[in-house]
């Protein structure tokens, strides 16, 4: 993953993402640089247009506000269930008065 990375900051800087560039970043991230896995990143990017790739892989924010209203159904729900128990025992004790 520290390849990717160091191909999204040198992106995010306008450089270029080339094989001195990332072996720079991730020597000055502190880890071990291996230029097979170097050479390879740079080949799998070559012709990529990042920011496309970027915008095609975000997750769509739309699904959080959906799971909202289920919460709130099943605090409506619970709300009922204890309204209907505290009826149940105020009944319940209401019959022990006329034995």
């Amino acid at each position: 993953m520290e390849y990717v990375y160091a191909s999204l900051v040198l992106h995010a800087a306008g450089k270029k993402v080339d094989e001195a560039g990332l072996a720079n970043i991730l020597k000055a991230a502190g880890a071990q640089v291996d230029e097979a896995r170097v050479k390879a990143m740079v080949a799998a990017l070559e012709g990529v247009n990042i920011d496309e790739a970027i915008k095609s892989a975000a997750v769509p924010a739309v699904a959080a506000p959906a799971a909202a209203p289920a919460k709130a159904e099943k605090k409506k729900e619970e709300k009922k269930v204890e309204e209907e128990k505290k009826e149940e025992e105020a009944l319940a004790g209401l019959g022990a008065l006329f034995g």
